[in-house]
């Protein structure tokens, strides 16, 4: 009645006409004997073994692999509490941290999946701007989620996504307020983003922060994703001109700190498989079917 039909405590009690106490005591003693052996049925072992594969691969500093959900629910839904646990567990570090954060639907459902903390001795800084050409914030901003929700000192990045032009991108760049917020993002001691496809379907389309003759520039460089605005093709190197010369932000460095991209979902697939081809990251967090796909 409790392992295999799923009924409570009180609802075998009253089945059996016997005392709650009485059921429990029944439910204990039939593990208790021996009568019921419980089994994880999720192979979580080979979740371990994608992780080392990918480690291998690639050759990444870390690598979490979150079980796989059926088919049609988000896959956030079970790489978002995993990646949430890596960043806490940066911010349960005793040591005062830098951590760099991206933005977008992936890193809000982390953010989302976070405990509350209280980590002032921690500071927090995005990596590039939220707004679009009409002035309007972006819903996936998530840094000032973020600091609510652990208490840290934080650092946005108070500009547009993109400049008009190089020559606005630089008087941006000059401005004194912003030389703070840039020089923590550049020599962070973590950095967690998310990553975008480009297409269609592309975020920075989407969301209304590139335009139609921008995208199809993109395009015809054979653009596949981009890391905080920062856009590359399908060898992982970024593409000279078009809009990385008016993104307001910083490009990640793996080589200088940990760099963690968290991604799930088919359409992810391509643009995470060039990020690791040309080594823009050096830490994932995804789910099997996508280990899988980079795994071939």
């Amino acid at each position: 009645m409790y392992y295999l039909a799923g009924m409570t405590q009180d609802q075998i009690a009253r089945e059996l006409g016997v005392s709650r106490q009485r059921a429990q005591r029944l439910v204990a003693r039939a593990m208790a004997d021996g009568l019921i052996r419980v089994r994880l049925e999720h192979p979580i072992a080979s979740c371990l073994a994608l992780e080392r594969e990918l480690k291998q691969k690639f050759g990444l500093q870390m690598a979490r692999v979150a079980p796989s959900l059926p088919e049609g629910v988000d896959p956030l839904t079970s790489v978002a509490p995993v990646a949430a646990k890596e960043v806490e567990r940066y911010l349960s570090s005793d040591t005062p941290l830098v951590i760099s954060l991206g933005t977008g639907r992936t890193l809000r459902a982390v953010v989302a999946d976070m405990a509350d903390m209280n980590c002032p001795e921690h500071k927090l800084v995005s990596l590039i701007g939220n707004a679009a050409p009409d002035g309007s914030a972006s819903v996936y901003e998530v840094i000032l989620r973020l600091a609510d929700r652990v208490k840290a000192k934080h650092f946005p990045m108070g500009l547009p996504v993109f400049s008009k032009n190089a020559e606005e991108r630089e008087f941006y760049r000059g401005l004194a307020h912003m030389q703070t917020p840039f020089e923590l993002a550049r020599n962070s001691d973590v950095t967690f983003v998310g990553i975008g496809q480009i297409g269609e379907d592309a975020p920075l389309f989407v969301d209304g922060f590139v335009d139609r003759a921008a995208l199809d520039d993109l395009l015809a460089q054979d653009a596949v994703g981009e890391i905080v605005g920062w856009v590359f093709d399908s060898n992982g190197h970024y593409l000279e001109g078009g809009t990385n010369a008016r993104t307001n932000g910083v490009q990640v460095n793996p080589d200088r700190n940990p760099v963690i991209c968290i991604a799930a979902g088919k359409s992810k697939y391509m643009a995470l498989k060039a990020a690791l081809k040309g080594k823009l990251v050096n830490g994932l967090v995804t789910d099997e079917a996508c280990a899988q796909y980079l795994l071939g």
